[in-house]
C-alpha cells in the first residue's frame, strides 16, 4: 500500500476510535452535570444531535473539498475535534456538552472528505477492495473505541473526551506534516453560499437516474444495519440469557468476521464475479444469517453464522465502488457527502423504527425483528434487478493512479 492510503486509513481508524470512545461514559457524564439520574431521554436527544449534525454538514463538507480540495478541509474538521473535545472534558454545564457534541457532529461529518480522498487516490477497479479497507478499519476503531471508553471512564468520567482530543491532535498532525492533497480543487471556479445546502446536493443526486436505484439500496442497507446496534443486546438477553461477557463475546466475533471479511474478500470477490454479483453475495449471506438467528432456539446458532455476517461485510464495499463510477471526480466530495447524509439520516430513524418493532414483538417472538429486517431488505430486491454493469457516460476519465 502506498503512503497516502496507510495515512487514510489511519486517519479514519483514529476517527472512529474517537467517536467511540464517548458512548460508554455519555450517560454518567449527563447524570453528573445534571444532576439527575433519569437521562434515558436526554441521552437519546444528544445522539439525535450528533446524527442530525452529519445528516446537515456532511454534503458541505464535501463539496467544500471539491471545491478548494481533501486536505485543508480535513485539516479544519480534525483541529475543530479536538478543541472541541477539549471543551467538553471540561465543560460544566448541560448546555455546552449539547453544544460540544453538536459541534463534534459536524467535524465528524469528515468522513465524507476521508471517503471523497480515497476514490481519488484508487484506480477503479481497485475501488471496492479498497472501500472494504475503508469498511474495516473504521469498524476496529469503532470495537476500540468503546472499550478504551470504558476503562478510561472508570479512572475519570471525563477522561475518554481527553483521549479523543489527543487522538484527533494526532490525526490533525498526520494530515498536515505527512498527508499529500489528493485533489487540489477548483479554485478558479465561482462559489456561492447556497451550494452548501444539502437538500440541494441531494437533489442533485437524485437527479442522475443511473445514481438512483444505488442510492436507495445504500438508504436500505444502512437502514437494516442500525437493527443490530439498536436490538442484538436485548434479543440476547431476552432469548438466551446471555450475560454482559457473553454478549461482548458475541460482539466481537462480529466484528472480527466483519472485518476480516472486508480485508480479505471484498476484492477477489469484486474481481472475480464484478462488483454487482458481489453485492449480490453479501446481501444473500445477510439474509440467510438473519432468519437463521430469527428462528434459532439456542444462543450457540448467533455464533455458527459469523462467517455469514462475514461474508456480507463485502456488499457495501462493492455497491460504494459502483456509485462512485457514476459521477465524475470533480464531484466526487459532493457524492460522498450525499452518502454520509444518508447514513446518518438511517442512524436517527433506524433504531427509532427497529426499537419500536422489538418492543412490540419480543413478549410473542423475539427472533421475529430479525424477520422483519428482511422485509426491509426484501425492498431492496427490484433495485438490484435494475442495476446495470456499464459505467455512467460522466465516469472519471483519468483514473487515478495508486
Amino acid at each position: 500500500m502506498n503512503k497516502a492510503l496507510i495515512i487514510i486509513l489511519s486517519t479514519v481508524a483514529l476517527d472512529a476510535i474517537g467517536i467511540g470512545l464517548i458512548f460508554p461514559i455519555l450517560p454518567a457524564l449527563l447524570r453528573e452535570v445534571t444532576h439527575s439520574g433519569q437521562v434515558d431521554i436526554l441521552y437519546g436527544v444528544m445522539l439525535a444531535i450528533y446524527a442530525a449534525m452529519q445528516f446537515l454538514f456532511s454534503p458541505a463538507l464535501g463539496m467544500l473539498s471539491d471545491r478548494f480540495g481533501r486536505r485543508p478541509v480535513l485539516l479544519v474538521s480534525l483541529a475543530g475535534a479536538a478543541i472541541d473535545y477539549l471543551i467538553m472534558a471540561f465543560a460544566p454545564s448541560l448546555w455546552l456538552l449539547v453544544a460540544g457534541r453538536a459541534i463534534a457532529g459536524i467535524t465528524s461529518a469528515n468522513m465524507a472528505v476521508a471517503t471523497a480522498y480515497l476514490t481519488d487516490i484508487t484506480p477503479e477497479a481497485q475501488r471496492a477492495q479498497r472501500f472494504g479497507l475503508f469498511h474495516a478499519m473504521f469498524g476496529i476503531g469503532f470495537i476500540i473505541g468503546p472499550v478504551l471508553g470504558g476503562v478510561l471512564g472508570d479512572f475519570w468520567v471525563r477522561a475518554p473526551f481527553i483521549a479523543a482530543a489527543l487522538l484527533n491532535g494526532i490525526n490533525f498532525a498526520l494530515a498536515l506534516f505527512v498527508l499529500p492533497e489528493s485533489r487540489a480543487g477548483q479554485r478558479g471556479q465561482g462559489f456561492k453560499l447556497s451550494q452548501l445546502n444539502p437538500l440541494g446536493s441531494i437533489g442533485w443526486a437524485l437527479g442522475l437516474k443511473l445514481l438512483l436505484p444505488m442510492m436507495a439500496i445504500f438508504l436500505i442497507m444502512n437502514f437494516v444495519g442500525n437493527m443490530y446496534g439498536t436490538v442484538w443486546v436485548l434479543f440476547s438477553e431476552d432469548a438466551f440469557k446471555w450475560s454482559a461477557s457473553m454478549i461482548g463475546l458475541s460482539f466481537a466475533a462480529f466484528g472480527v468476521c466483519h472485518a476480516g471479511a472486508q480485508i480479505l474478500l471484498t476484492g477477489p470477490v469484486a474481481k472475480l464475479v464484478g462488483e454487482r454479483w458481489a453485492l449480490i453475495i453479501g446481501f444473500s449471506a445477510e439474509v440467510v444469517a438473519l432468519a437463521a438467528i430469527g428462528f434459532a432456539t439456542d444462543g450457540w446458532v448467533m455464533f455458527a453464522v459469523m462467517p455469514l455476517f462475514g461474508v456480507a461485510g463485502v456488499g457495501m464495499p462493492a455497491l460504494q465502488s459502483l456509485i462512485t463510477a457514476q459521477v465524475d471526480a470533480d464531484n466526487q466530495g459532493r457524492l460522498q457527502g450525499v452518502l454520509a447524509s444518508l447514513v446518518s439520516l438511517s442512524a436517527i430513524f433506524g433504531p427509532l423504527f427497529f426499537s419500536t418493532v422489538y418492543f412490540a414483538m419480543k413478549d410473542i417472538w423475539p427472533g421475529a425483528i430479525w424477520l422483519v429486517g428482511i422485509a426491509v431488505y426484501a425492498l431492496a430486491l427490484p433495485l438490484m434487478a435494475s442495476l446495470r454493469t456499464t459505467r455512467a457516460v460522466h465516469t472519471v476519465a483519468n483514473e487515478p493512479q495508486s
